[in-house]
């Protein structure tokens, strides 16, 4: 097993384990809704030591449900996941280019440098 695939197995466990780790072990048993984001935490925080706190802004659109909001988080990541994609795939292609044109030239090189010894020698 290669030094990379051993990296590539111990960070998915660790991804894994932190997905399962906090369902397994109850945390956020105690609370309403265990697994907030963490903009609800700091609104209850701030009502709890400040009940007469009122917002600088509001939100310019408020969907009309959690699930809804929870889809336009998602599609909103993945976007951001598809240009980063994008972006490191064509990184990568130009460097595969840059480096098969380099491989062409070098061959070529090698072949007319060849082609000329030969020829000088008849």
């Amino acid at each position: 097993m290669s030094r990379n695939t051993k990296i590539n197995l111990v960070l998915l466990l660790a991804v894994a384990a932190l997905a399962v780790l906090p369902l397994a072990l109850g945390l956020g048993d105690h609370k309403k809704e265990p697994f907030t984001g963490a903009d609800a935490e700091a609104e209850t925080a701030i009502t709890e030591l400040r009940p007469d706190y009122e917002p600088w802004f509001s939100p310019l659109y408020e969907p009309p449900s959690g699930e809804i909001e929870s889809a336009l988080f998602a599609l909103q990541a993945a976007l951001g996941a598809g240009v980063l994609a994008y972006y490191f795939g064509l990184r990568r292609g130009r460097r595969q280019g840059e480096q098969r044109a380099l491989d062409q030239q070098a061959g070529s090189a090698l072949a007319g440098a060849a082609g000329k010894s030969t020829a000088e020698r008849d």
